[in-house]
């Protein structure tokens, strides 16, 4: 897979802040108009989210996750909440180590499991010592209950361009699923500009739960911020069970 300059990766794994202007979901700064200032949104052949269908099943490694630090505040760019990692949080791919930058959230989801659609999903990005990235996907369902840690957040959702401290210690490990053993991986792109290539998407079948006004409390504070489904091309999904 190819490498990535570093430079082009800022948007993904420091705060957005900086494209607020430059780029949005809709009207004149929408999604329709990002191949304009970033072409690579436009013409690249491997682009996120897409529709997972059709994935070869293979032996795939268990995700090697180790998240022991925690999320430290939590920030509202202007285009996702996000969470701001501190600590010691790796991911172990294809024998490097990848570092937990941030996690943030869509809603409803990016990416589409054999057409289905979840009301949000959850991104952990990280990144090795070259810059490469590798974003771990985690949908979230409508439950009866409410999810304790994601309440951690929306108890206090910043206002665009502000952060807060998380309600009480917040481990991003808790956002996962119990088990994450099986999931999909397919080359893909960042899902917002510059759209840049070469990023290993890491989907779990497993979901989160949480509670409807949970999510929609996400809602109401992001918007739909989700890009639209981009063309598979000539790329291969594998999955394991």
């Amino acid at each position: 897979m190819k490498k990535i300059v570093l430079s082009t990766l800022l948007a993904a794994v420091l705060p957005l802040t900086v494209h607020a202007a430059n780029w949005s979901y809709s009207g004149d700064t929408g999604v329709e108009t990002w191949g304009e200032k970033y072409p690579v949104c436009e013409l690249g052949e491997n682009q996120s989210p897409i529709n997972i269908t059709k994935a070869h099943n293979t032996h795939l490694e268990p995700l090697n996750i180790h998240y022991e630090g925690q999320v430290a505040k939590i920030v509202n760019n202007g285009h996702t909440i996000e969470g701001v990692v501190e600590g010691n949080n790796t991911l172990k791919l294809d024998g490097d180590v990848y570092t937990l930058k941030q996690v943030h959230f869509h809603t409803p989801s990016e990416n589409h499991i054999n057409g289905k659609t979840f009301p949000m999903e959850a991104h952990f990005v990280h990144q090795d010592a070259e810059g490469n990235l590798a974003v771990v996907a985690v949908m979230f369902q409508n439950g009866i209950r409410e999810n304790d840690t994601l309440g951690k957040i929306t108890t206090h959702l910043p206002a665009s361009g502000k952060s807060v401290v998380p309600d009480g210690t917040l481990s991003p490990a808790d956002l996962l699923p119990p088990y994450y053993a099986t999931y999909y991986r397919y080359n893909g792109s960042l899902t917002t500009p510059p759209c840049s290539e070469g990023v290993r998407w890491l989907v779990i079948k497993d979901t989160q739960t949480a509670s409807k006004d949970q999510i929609s409390a996400m809602h109401a504070m992001m918007g739909k911020n989700a890009r639209p489904i981009q063309d598979i091309n000539a790329r291969v999904i594998v999955g394991n069970r």
